[in-house]
Formats: structure tokens, sequence, C-alpha cells
């Protein structure tokens, strides 16, 4: 496993300065994203408590394993937003500001006195990245939103199921990180426009609406044809032969043979030179008519072999295939290690922690760790000082409880 090393060197965000005002995952995933690439973070939080994610899942000394995944590369600044003095810090913070993200419920901001157009008021540069569960306008913009929700409104939950059972959520929160790339694609589509002209703008990212543009050709199907595509399994519709098929050891060989000369090679390889020569399923829309039978004859061979035989003699075969992954068999892999995507932070405290490493990989401006996620506050009284106020000008917000953080 790659031991972090701190960079210094400049990435290809550096000099962007962005305001995170989120909390929990998808502001606080958007803003980790930037920060990857070189981007200065301040991560604002409530005093006291901070960002809910602290606490979320696992602890580790009292905070999050997950903090240090969220929050690398940023600063700590523990501010109250409901306070006029916090929001005014705010207002001078953004005044400064290339990004502020947030991901508060539509209308929170505005009543913060921290509207956007008033922030572009400010500063006409400013981008500001918007998230939330059913977006900043519509019918349904005030109702509270969760990733979970906006993935079952977005069309996924109804496909993630076994025919005929319940529809069961990803195991982990997709809508939110869909919903934050997203975000990232918009703050560099602004970035690019003001470029040209100079000038910000607002990105209006809903969640479900997130989730629905990855729902591939769901509404064309049902708008042509009147079709709903329903769950199955760990097969996908009307793309054949594909599945998951049990292995003589109890485990699972994923199998995709849908390419027409794969699909030759996977017969040739199980003995079905039969089904491999068959001119009906010599494409897709053969196959997809007899996917019963084609599985059926995979899943006959896969039955007599374990896992590791199995996937030895597909990928000989080049037919594209692979095991079914826990996160054990992810920190034993090689090739995560090789591609650096097991990495090793040190903690304050000594001990050392397993995270994954950075995506995507430039070539010549690459993401780094430049520091491990902030304490509660660790950085309010630098950020404060570089905003120009004085050491009597902290302690005096500290002593009202507007902010939080070490002493000045």
């Amino acid at each position: 496993m790659d031991t972090v090393t701190t960079h210094t060197a400049p990435g290809a965000l550096s000099g962007l300065k962005v305001l995170e005002l989120g909390q929990l995952i998808a502001g606080p995933f958007a803003a980790k994203t930037l920060a990857d690439f070189g981007a200065e973070v301040i991560k604002i939080e409530p005093p006291g408590t901070g960002d809910p994610l602290r606490k979320w899942r696992l602890l580790k000394d009292g905070t999050s394993v997950w903090w240090q995944v969220q929050s690398r590369n940023k600063r700590s600044l523990a501010l109250d937003l409901r306070d006029p003095e916090g929001q005014a810090i705010v207002r001078r913070l953004a005044g400064e500001a290339d990004v502020l993200i947030e991901n508060f419920r539509p209308g929170a901001m505005e009543g913060w006195g921290l509207a956007p157009d008033d922030l572009l008021g400010l500063n006409p540069r400013l981008i500001v990245l918007r998230i939330s569960g059913y977006g900043q306008t519509g019918p349904y913009r005030d109702r509270p939103g969760f990733g979970v929700v906006a993935e079952a409104m977005g069309g996924l939950r109804h496909l993630t199921a076994e025919p005929g059972r319940v529809p069961v959520r990803v195991g982990v929160s997709i809508g939110d990180t869909l919903a934050a790339l997203h975000g990232v694609i918009g703050i560099l589509l602004a970035l690019q426009h003001r470029h040209a002209s100079g000038r910000g703008q607002v990105i209006d990212v809903a969640l479900y609406e997130a989730v629905f543009n990855c729902m591939e050709s769901l509404l064309p199907e049902y708008s042509a044809f009147g079709a709903v595509r329903e769950a199955a399994g760990s097969a996908l519709p009307g793309i054949a032969p594909t599945n998951a098929y049990l292995c003589r050891d109890g485990g699972y060989a994923l199998i995709a043979g849908n390419g027409d000369s794969i699909f030759r090679r996977l017969m040739t390889l199980i003995g079905r030179e039969d089904l491999g020569g068959d001119p009906a399923l010599a494409d897709n829309a053969g196959r997809v008519a007899r996917v019963a039978e084609l599985d059926a004859a995979i899943g006959a061979w896969t039955a007599q072999r374990p896992v590791d035989e199995v996937l030895a003699a597909l990928a000989k075969a080049s037919v594209p295939a692979g095991r079914i992954y826990t996160v054990a068999d992810i920190a034993a892999d090689p090739h995560y290690r090789a591609r650096g995507m097991l990495q090793e932070l040190r903690m304050d405290d000594g001990s050392t922690l397993a995270v994954p490493g950075i995506v995507p990989k430039l070539s010549l401006t690459p993401g780094s760790h430049r520091r491990n996620a902030p304490a509660l506050g660790q950085d309010s009284d630098a950020v404060l000082r570089e905003m120009g106020l004085t050491p009597q000008q902290i302690r005096t917000l500290k002593e009202r409880g507007i902010v939080n953080g070490a002493s000045a």
C-alpha cells in the first residue's frame, strides 16, 4: 500500500478559491474533488458540532474515518451562519472567492441574507453551485431531499432488485455522489465561460436529475414503445448474454459476452459451438430473444468449475469477466495498488489509515494529498487573520459563540 506523501506542487486548480457551505455528502464531495486538484477550499461548519458527517458510520477516536476521505485538503472555519456577524464574514469571503458551494434546502441561503444574486452583486465573477434534492424551482423545490429519495425518483431504485422482490438501495450514497460530480462538471463549464466573459453564474443541480441523467434509454423506450423497464436482478435487460453466474465453489463470475465476436469466443470456450455458429444468435437482438437459453448454457459450464478457474479461462479467451469484490478483495488487489488507489495516511496520533487514491489521473497536473482532513475549527484563526481581523476581534467572536477554533 502506498504511503501518502504530502505534495506542494501546484495542481490543475491551483489558485482557485472555493468556499464550501454544504454538509454531509453532495456539496462536500464536489468541494473535495476540487481540493484534490489544488483548489484552496475553506469549509464552513457549525461551531460546536461541525459537519454531521464527522459522526457518521464508524468512528475512530470520536471522528468518522469517512471524514478523512471527504475533507482531505480542506481548511475548517467553524462559523455560525445564523448570526448576522457570521453572515457578514461569509459575504467578505465570497467577495474574494472563485466558487461557492452549498447544498442546503432551497431558501436557506436567502434566509441568511446570502442569496446568490446578492453575492454575485458583490463579486460578479463568483460561481455558485447549489445542490438540492429537487432543484431551486418547480413544485417540489421546498421538499427535503436526500440521496436515497432522489435515487428512487430518478428511476434507479425501481431497477435494483430481483424480479418480484422489493427494490433495494445501492449500498452507497450514489445519488449524492452523482449530483456532486455533475456539480463539478458545472463548475468547470462555468469557469470556462468566465474565462471568456469575466462573469460568474449560478449552477442548479438537483439530486434526482443527476440520477435520471444516468438512466440511459429508460425514457425513450417508454416514449417509443410504452415499455416500462423492470428489475432484472444481475442481468442487464436488452443486452445478452451478461449476468452473474454461480460457480462450483459458491462464488459468482460476472461475464459480459454481449459483443458479437466476444459471444462467439465465449461459446467456443464453453463447448457450445452450435450456439456460437447459429446465425440467429449472430447479433444482440437474436441473443436477447433467447437469453434464458444462453444463460442456462453458460451457467452449466461455470457450475462445474471454481471461480478462479472460470476467470482464468475467460481471460485467456479475451472474454470480459470478473469476480464480485469485497473491500477485503480491494485492499489485497495488486492492480489497485499499482494504480495508486490504495493510499495510507499517517494520522496526527501516529496511527495509519487506508483511504482511496485520487481520480481522475492527469499526466501533467495530477491530484495530490496536501493535508489531512481538519479538526473542527482548526483553521478558523488563520482564515480570519487573512481577512484582516485582529486577535481581539477573533476573541470577541469566539466569546459570543459565533466562531470557534484554536486560540489566536
